[in-house]
């Protein structure tokens, strides 16, 4: 997770007032077959690869991060709007919008 990427999970989690924990996982569907979830984590499970950086948390479960191990999670404001996300270098090809891949 970038450091920006980062950031933005901290000021998300005050405004929430939750934990300042990012889960990331990977869910069939989608144009491409998989597409990404985020969504801000109560707590980190068990079986849970967490790392930490920044001021924040980010959470894979073991299955999720077969699909996207070596990834990078970025958060990016451009004139097409705000959003998180993933450069994976197992991705063989992904949707326009970024959400969805397939390996």
């Amino acid at each position: 997770m970038t450091d920006n990427a980062a950031r933005r999970v901290a000021e998300i989690a005050v405004k929430l007032g939750k934990p300042p924990i990012l889960r990331l996982s990977v869910e069939g569907g989608g144009c491409s077959g998989f597409q990404y979830r985020f969504g801000l984590a109560e707590t980190v499970e068990a079986d849970d690869i967490r790392t930490d950086g920044s001021g924040a948390s980010l959470v894979v479960d073991p299955i999720s991060l077969d699909l996207v191990r070596g990834s990078a999670i970025d958060f990016v404001e451009s004139l097409g709007g705000k959003s998180f996300q993933v450069t994976n270098p197992q991705a063989q090809a992904g949707c326009g919008c970024g959400s969805s891949f397939s390996v």
